[in-house]
């Protein structure tokens, strides 16, 4: 390597946290620009996978993934009209199946685990970008206020409303996939004692789902209700809700769920948005990563996952050839792309399995799940996606 290369992060999110980690390790120095004042919890729950907990390990962050993550028993799908149970899949034997456990926490507790300090990494909070530029040679980033700053290249980390994104393909507007969600973060005791169980759990019903897990070592109960609406909120974590309001979203819940929601605390509310996959992500010193290169639906649960990969590819093929970083560009999208805008557009077909109205429809769904799986893996079995290793890949120059 000639010198040391110098590389911005635009977003302190989970894909630009992992990111900077990841190219730290490899020799980069690693700047990331955060507009918030300080790294807060936003969010709640949060799922890690079998294929992004693999990244986590490369990255020697198992052993904190062990303590704060809560590892379910089974993924359970239930009618939420009555309760009974459509599916059950056992997920204690992820890591014998998958190569790494399954783990549900709180988003605030992973950006912790990943804001440790590294070596090579300096973390720039109360950072507005307002432009990037790029050569051949280098890319820019100004900041509010003027402050221009070169480096050898330029991710943008930063979100469906990227800047980054608009730099490299002009203005768009992302698209209202029809689906509103609420979250709630509830401590356990506010519960009955056995009413949750020790599982994740897929209620579903006509037009809507709620995913429903504990976190925290089993202290809080998360829950992310999905519905299908013509109206929406802001695309925010942060619009405040209330459980009456998540309760009249889904008036015909009954039994236990019904209890769940209007007993929940700390609601919020927001529209979920998505934008169509792009046919390149890179131009000059500049690329794309994560939700700025491919946001997608919450259903599969595999936006952080996807940005966790991309971080972890994108400093392996850097760091392969860091004299030549125009040509590992190259290799990162043509290795992320296909698999990315895969897991978007399975995220989009998914709506149409969990949310069917009619019961015929939707004992169909059921009676035919296994035909449905062996035709279209990517609807239902998740296999596809928990197997998959970018640790275990080679460099591709």
């Amino acid at each position: 390597m000639t010198g040391r290369k110098r590389v911005a992060l635009i977003g302190a999110g989970i894909g630009g946290l992992t990111a900077a980690r990841a190219l730290a390790l490899r020799g980069f120095e690693v700047r990331v620009f955060e507009q918030s004042d300080e790294l807060k919890e936003v969010g709640a729950g949060i799922q890690v996978a079998p294929n992004s907990a693999k990244v986590l390990r490369a990255l020697g962050l198992e052993p904190q993934l062990k303590a704060a993550g809560y590892q379910p028993r089974s993924v359970v799908v239930r009618d939420w009209d009555d309760g009974r149970e459509l599916r059950r899949t056992p997920m204690d034997h992820a890591q014998a199946k998958y190569g790494a456990g399954y783990y549900l926490m709180h988003r605030a507790d992973l950006l912790r685990m990943l804001a440790q300090p590294v070596p090579g990494v300096t973390i720039e909070l109360g950072a507005r970008v307002e432009a990037l530029s790029s050569t051949e040679k280098q890319a820019s980033v100004t900041l509010s206020g003027g402050r221009k700053i070169e480096f050898d290249l330029v991710v943008g980390c930063d979100g469906i409303h990227s800047l980054a994104r608009k730099t490299l393909h002009g203005a768009q507007s992302p698209r209202f996939t029809g689906n509103m969600c609420w979250r709630a973060l509830t401590p356990a005791g506010v519960f009955p004692r056995g009413l949750v169980a020790p599982d994740m759990t897929i209620w579903m019903g006509p037009l809507g789902h709620i995913v429903v897990y504990y976190i925290r070592g089993g202290q809080f109960v998360n829950m992310v209700a999905s519905r299908e609406t013509k109206t929406w909120v802001e695309e925010s974590w942060s619009v405040e809700s209330s459980a009456q309001e998540m309760s009249a979203a889904f008036p015909n819940v009954g039994g236990d769920m019904r209890m769940l929601i209007d007993r929940a605390q700390n609601c919020f509310k927001w529209g979920l948005f998505d934008r169509d996959p792009l046919p390149w992500w890179s131009r000059g010193r500049i690329t794309l990563l994560g939700d700025a290169a491919h946001p997608m639906l919450p259903f599969l649960a595999q936006g952080a996952a996807m940005a966790i990969e991309d971080a972890f590819v994108l400093a392996r093929e850097a760091g392969a050839s860091p004299d030549d970083l125009a040509a590992a560009l190259q290799r990162y999208e043509t290795i992320r792309r296909p698999r990315a805008t895969d897991v978007q557009l399975a995220a989009r077909a998914q709506a149409g399995i969990f949310h069917l109205t009619s019961p015929a429809a939707r004992l169909k769904r059921w009676l035919k799940l296994d035909r449905f799986t062996r035709s279209d893996p990517k609807l239902l079995n998740r296999d596809w996606l928990y197997e998959h290793d970018v640790t275990a890949e080679q460099p591709a120059c």
